[in-house]
């Protein structure tokens, strides 16, 4: 069965690169960078006190060191676990043809959080306020059990032959970790908070290690699905007419959700679980632009940043010197987004 976003994917797969288009698609790059720069600015004067001008705490070297320490590499985290985030949920809805499939799909999320619950168990304490080697562990647990949750989702579908096959598979692994993280959690009262604190996601411990692997993860996960963006284009046609161009459906599917598993699991570890940037993202540049999935992928890395940087500031600007959790944020800007989009989408059909 052909859906409406077979449709419209297999018309951006064919669209040709008119000057027009070209430029509509450059203009929203710069625009989405300029975005980008100013919400890191913005960022920096954002405290715990509110905003603060960045003029008056130039003229203190202790301000100015809260700024290098803390926020700077706080504020450029979060745009990184955006920009993984919204690379991530491109290639998802490509993959899977599907705009409402996210990065946390094939069972990441529920890994993530398994491992997290499991670490704590060991280490005891709080996931983001413990010595160094504690947050290492629970870093690694957290990346650990969101690469292993994918493993089993490719168990479970026997590769990934069948699309339909491997959604239904990242569906049953995800339930199922979900359930035993909330089980480990139950039976260990403890480290309720700590676990509520990963679920709603937090940008407030990134520093400058965690910074630069996002970003060093982000670049790499970008080239690769760059060169792979053809296949995406392909699979919009569907998997026989793929199939007849001669490409190699089965190494770059698993080349793709390994870039799935890769970038959700970073931002994951690093931030815990922050929702609905990864959906919405590729659906704020679907809706202003018809691309193929090369300009898909780089403007939703690119919008995911934005995202993610306007809801952490957001978050700690709106009831300061108190913070909300960014992923409640997330939550209501993308739930609003989606839902506005689906309230105009159904207008449009009435017409």
């Amino acid at each position: 069965m052909v859906t409406g976003y077979d449709i419209q994917a297999t018309h951006e797969s064919h669209a040709s690169p008119v000057p027009r288009q070209r430029g509509k698609l450059l203009f929203m790059l710069m625009a989405l960078l300029l975005l980008s720069a100013a919400l890191i600015v913005l960022g920096l004067g954002v405290g715990s006190n509110g905003w603060e001008s960045l003029l008056s705490m130039w003229q203190q070297s202790l301000s100015m060191q809260i700024v290098w320490d803390i926020r700077l590499p706080r504020t450029l985290g979060a745009w990184a676990a955006g920009a993984l985030l919204g690379l991530s949920g491109a290639v998802a809805q490509g993959l899977f043809r599907n705009p409402l499939a996210d990065p946390y799909l094939l069972g990441s999320a529920s890994g993530a959080s398994l491992g997290v619950a499991t670490a704590l168990v060991a280490f005891g304490g709080s996931p983001f306020a413990t010595a160094w080697v504690v947050r290492m562990g629970l870093t690694g647990a957290a990346f650990c059990g969101a690469v292993l949750a994918v493993f089993l989702t490719l168990l479970l579908a026997r590769g990934v032959q069948h699309t339909l096959r491997l959604l239904l598979a990242g569906v049953i692994v995800g339930v199922v970790l979900g359930a035993l993280g909330s089980l480990v959690t139950m039976m260990r009262p403890d480290i309720v908070q700590s676990m509520q604190a990963f679920m709603l996601g937090s940008t407030g411990y990134v520093g400058w290690s965690s910074c630069g692997l996002m970003l060093l993860v982000c670049l790499i996960c970008l080239v690769i699905s760059l060169a792979l963006s053809q296949v995406l284009d392909g699979l919009s046609l569907g998997e026989t007419t793929a199939t007849s161009l001669g490409l190699p459906l089965p190494q770059m599917r698993m080349a793709l959700v390994f870039i799935i598993a890769l970038s959700a699991g970073t931002a994951v570890a690093q931030t815990g679980l922050i929702v609905f940037v990864g959906l919405a993202a590729p659906h704020l540049v679907r809706s202003m632009l018809k691309t193929t999935h090369a300009g898909l992928i780089a403007l939703s890395s690119l919008a995911g940043g934005v995202l993610l940087s306007a809801a952490d500031i957001l978050s700690r600007w709106m009831i300061a010197p108190q913070e909300l959790p960014v992923g409640v944020v997330t939550a209501i800007l993308g739930g609003a987004y989606l839902l506005r989009l689906m309230h105009k989408q159904r207008r449009m059909e009435g017409h």
